[in-house]
Formats: C-alpha cells, sequence, structure tokens
C-alpha cells in the first residue's frame, strides 16, 4: 500500500474511533449527569437514527462540492459539536445533551460514504481489494479500542471520552488526503438494479452480526454460564473476522458473486448452528463462522459497488450502502430485544439466504 493509503487510513480509523467508543462514553456521562443510564441509551438512539437519516444527504453534499473539502467540513462540524456536547455535559444540560448528538450522528454516515469514495483516489483499482480488507481488519480493532479507551479515560473524569472523541474527528480533518481530483460532474442515474444483489450483501451482514454483537449475555446465559463469559464470544467473532480480512488480503482472490456466495453460505450455516442452542462448540462454532465471513463479504461488496456506481454519485452511493447496512444492523438488534433467543440469528439466516439467491439470479455485473 502506498504512503496516501496509510494516510487516508489514518484518517478513516481516526473518525471511526468516537463511533466506537459512544455508546460506553454516553452511558457514562449519563450516570454522572442523571444518576441513571437511561440517558445513554437515548443519545446512541438519537445518534443512529440521525446517522442513518443524514447518511444520503451528505453523500449527496459530498459529490457536489468535492469529497476532500465535503469530509474537512463535515469533520470539524462534528468535532465542534463534540466539544459543544463536553461543555453540555459540564452544565448537566439533558436536552442540550440530546439535542447536541443529532450533529455527529448527521455526518456519520456521509463521514462513511465520503472516505470510501476517497479510498478509490488513493489506491489504484487492482489494490482496491487488498486495501478495503486491510481496512477491515483495521476497523476491527477500531471496534475493540473504543470502549478500551473510554475504560482507560474515565478514572479521570467522565467529560474526558467526550473531549478525545472530539480531539479524533479534529485529528482526522487534517488527515483527510488532500491531493485527489475534484468533483466530476453529477452523473444521471444510479444503478439501482445492479447494485441490489450487493445491498442485500450488506443487509444481511449486519442483520446477522446484530444477532451476535448485541445478545453476547443472553446467548451464554442461555448456556447457565458466567455472564462475564459474553465477552468470549465477542473475542471470537472479531478475531474470526480480522482473520478472515487476513486470508482475504493474502490471497487477493478475485471480488466476485462465487466468494460472495461463500461467505453468505458461511453466515446461514453460523446463523443456523447459534439458533440451534448446540452448548459452547455451538456458540463459538457459529460466532467464528459468522465473523470469518464479515470481513471478505464487506470488501467483496464494497469493491462491486465500487466499480458499479457513477464516479459522480460515489459519496451518495456508498451512503446509501451505509444506511443499508444500519437497518439491517437495527432490525437485529430490535429482533434480539422482541423475539425468542432462537428466533432472531434464524432470521439473520434467511436474510443471507436471500442475499445469496439474488446473486445467484440477478445480473450484477
Amino acid at each position: 500500500m502506498n504512503r496516501a493509503y496509510w494516510r487516508w487510513s489514518v484518517g478513516a480509523q481516526l473518525y471511526r474511533l468516537p463511533i466506537a467508543m459512544g455508546p460506553l462514553a454516553f452511558t457514562s456521562v449519563a450516570a454522572v449527569v442523571t444518576g441513571s443510564y437511561r440517558l445513554g441509551g437515548v443519545m446512541v438512539a438519537v445518534l443512529v437514527g440521525a446517522e442513518i437519516v443524514g447518511a444520503v444527504p451528505c453523500g449527496r453534499l459530498l459529490d457536489r462540492i468535492g469529497v476532500t473539502r465535503g469530509l474537512v467540513l463535515l469533520l470539524l462540524a462534528a468535532g465542534t459539536a463534540m466539544a459543544a456536547l463536553v461543555v453540555a455535559a459540564g452544565a448537566e444540560s439533558r436536552g442540550l445533551l440530546v439535542a447536541l448528538i443529532i450533529v455527529p450522528g448527521l455526518v456519520v454516515g456521509g463521514l462513511s460514504g465520503g472516505f470510501r469514495t476517497l479510498l478509490g483516489s488513493v489506491v489504484p483499482d487492482d489494490r482496491l481489494p487488498r486495501a478495503v480488507a486491510i481496512d477491515s481488519m483495521l476497523f476491527e480493532g477500531v471496534l475493540i479500542a473504543g470502549p478500551l479507551l473510554v475504560a482507560a479515560l474515565n478514572p479521570a473524569g467522565a467529560l474526558v471520552p467526550l473531549a478525545a472523541m472530539a480531539a479524533a474527528y479534529f485529528a482526522a480533518a487534517l488527515a483527510v488526503p488532500r491531493a485527489v481530483a475534484p468533483a466530476p460532474p453529477r452523473a444521471a442515474k444510479l444503478p439501482v438494479r445492479n447494485a441490489l444483489p450487493w445491498l442485500a450483501c450488506l443487509f444481511a451482514l449486519g442483520h446477522l452480526l446484530a444477532t451476535v454483537e448485541v445478545a453476547p449475555l443472553p446467548l451464554v446465559q442461555r448456556l447457565g454460564a458466567d455472564p462475564a463469559l459474553a465477552a468470549v464470544v465477542i473475542v471470537v467473532l472479531s478475531g474470526a473476522s480480522i482473520a478472515g480480512s487476513a486470508v482475504f488480503a493474502w490471497r487477493r482472490p478475485p471480488a466476485g458473486r462465487r466468494q460472495a456466495a461463500l461467505a453468505l453460505a458461511g453466515f446461514v450455516a453460523g446463523g443456523s448452528v447459534l439458533a440451534a442452542d448446540l452448548g459452547w462448540v455451538g456458540l463459538l462454532t457459529g460466532a467464528a463462522l459468522v465473523g470469518g465471513g464479515t470481513g471478505p463479504l464487506l470488501t467483496i461488496a464494497s469493491v462491486r459497488l465500487h466499480r458499479l456506481l457513477p464516479e459522480g454519485r460515489r459519496a451518495e452511493g456508498f451512503s446509501a450502502a451505509f444506511v443499508v447496512q444500519a437497518t439491517g444492523f437495527g432490525l437485529g438488534s430490535l429482533s434480539v430485544g422482541v423475539l425468542p433467543l432462537s428466533l432472531a440469528p434464524t432470521l439473520g439466516v434467511v436474510s443471507s439466504a436471500c442475499a445469496c439467491a439474488m446473486l445467484a439470479l440477478l445480473n450484477s455485473s
């Protein structure tokens, strides 16, 4: 990978760090401000809702004004809002805390689409699959590091993690690669029909992944195990995802429908094992199968969408893909909360099977 890629990667991981820190940081602040964690849950819900609402409009904005300039503006806006959040938390203003969290939420989806679009400008097309696979590995590391960083900073005060999140956004703005071509003319249409199978893959990925990431505690409690062992499930899931991305980056197979179908088959097998309640062996095997397919499927879908999307609408297209994956994750999380534990991964299996069928039936060239 070239120098521009690593600069891009620094910016990408820095903007993702506040996302990984958010849930624990917000609940910690809520406990200080209100004496309860409930406000933190409200803040996370508002943040996710704002992400979904703002993703596509922010993506369109980036396509119009130029991805590089647009990313810097969005990152500065997010950092400023987080800094204001620190002030509001210090003043113990509950309403202002909820209101200010909307701003970083609105731009996060656009940041995702913008950084992914920018990747195509800093990496040659033949190296794109490897670049995305490496990025997927690093992203898993950020997801693990975020809560650990919050836990390390909390003894210094509940506001310190919020300040660190603001600093991460400002630092990401400095890391955005500058030597990128200006925004091209806006294309007329997005290739929705050809993109549908890959969007279905992202939806299935988010849907099934949520049933593991959100439910480690009930999954181990179903086995009569100590709740502290829930962390083992997340470690296996994340470790398998990193390993799957590493193998993909090393072997560099073609980013095709066959490889995506194999990853989805792993999802179907892993989700089925999780639903069947086969003890610890089944739980860890299911988590490993889901995690092992996550990185490769995300890489393949991302590369195929990059090649399908018109150059002048890539930020919008990738932001829409973010919304699809986030919607899948949200529905998977909801299914864990309202359905029997064995049924939640079963629905994820159905989503994965449908995505596999779409790959087989629809022309995605």
